[in-house]
């Protein structure tokens, strides 16, 4: 008796704590949302709503300055979808691989060794894209400077294909076998099976990953800032270099007076930018949960 008032009381203790962490989680959300919000939308009384976001010149230091954000947005957007281009293959290829043709012991080392190219800092991949790659770029296409949008592309795709593979994988080890196993008994060969059956059962959980990893190339900092060259101009080709949106707050954030309209215009990019990753996960969350219906694993 005493044994069972012992492990209750442990048990209220324990979900006290987990609850308290969790109720924390969310109270910094909102914390942060409500700053985002309070320090971001002065701008848009200042500025303008339709100027902040379609002005075509960043200039927040001149005497007359000028904050539109265009230049930056199509500057993310451009290094953003290389990204995607690079890491969609390669992570969706590694995941079928993995999960269809390797071998078990082969999938024990790989998996891992793909996953661990997640846990290298960015600020790695951003020293390693400016002394390696950018020059190698640079003399291999015969550029004017190797800091492009190109280059960060590269690089942010070797960042997020872990995450397009890990999600990808998970969502085509929940294919029922016997969807394969159908496939085989109606003639079909590996490849057809692959492209005709997996696929398509694994599309929501796949289309998951890739918009996952869409929001880590839209959010990353560091790489981009050594990377992209920093030039707030609209770029038309991947080959020029540009000044994401995060890019543009890591640099500039120290050097803004406190309350000032430039200082309230970074916090409006990070508003953007919040807002911008917070639909691409609602997307991903239902995608996920079309996906667990579809197979029936529940809500």
């Amino acid at each position: 008796m005493l044994n069972a008032k012992a492990r209750r009381f442990k048990e209220n203790i324990y979900r006290g704590i987990f609850t308290v962490l969790a109720f924390a989680s969310l109270l910094f959300l909102i914390g942060i949302t409500i700053t985002l919000f309070k320090e971001g939308l002065p701008v848009f009384k200042e500025v303008g709503f339709f100027d902040f976001i379609f002005g075509k010149a960043w200039y927040p230091t001149h005497e007359n300055p000028e904050f539109g954000i265009l230049p930056l947005i199509m500057g993310s957007f451009w290094v953003t979808a290389g990204a995607i281009f690079i890491c969609v293959p390669l992570g969706v290829g590694s995941a079928l691989f993995i999960n269809e043709l390797a071998g078990r012991r082969m999938k024990a080392y790989l998996k891992p060794v793909i996953e661990l190219l997640a846990g290298i800092p960015s600020i790695i991949y951003g020293f390693f894209g400016m002394v390696v790659v950018a020059p190698f770029i640079q003399k291999l296409l015969g550029l004017p400077v190797g800091l492009t949008a190109f280059t960060g592309s590269l690089m942010l795709g070797i960042m997020a294909t872990p995450t397009v593979a890990s999600i990808s994988e998970d969502a085509l080890s929940f294919v029922p076998k016997s969807f394969r196993e159908a496939s085989f008994a109606v003639g079909a060969n590996r490849w057809q099976t692959l492209t005709k059956v997996i696929v398509p059962a694994a599309g929501s959980g796949i289309s998951t990953g890739i918009i996952l990893g869409m929001s880590r190339a839209v959010g990353e900092t560091m790489t981009v800032l050594m990377v992209c060259g920093g030039s707030a101009v609209i770029p038309h080709t991947l080959f020029q270099p540009v000044r994401p949106m995060t890019a543009t707050i890591a640099a500039e954030m120290g050097e803004t007076v406190f309350g000032s309209l430039h200082y309230h215009s970074l916090f409006a990019i990070g508003l953007v930018l919040f807002l911008i990753t917070m639909v691409f996960n609602i997307i991903a969350e239902l995608i996920s949960r079309r996906f667990r219906l579809k197979l029936g694993l529940g809500r």
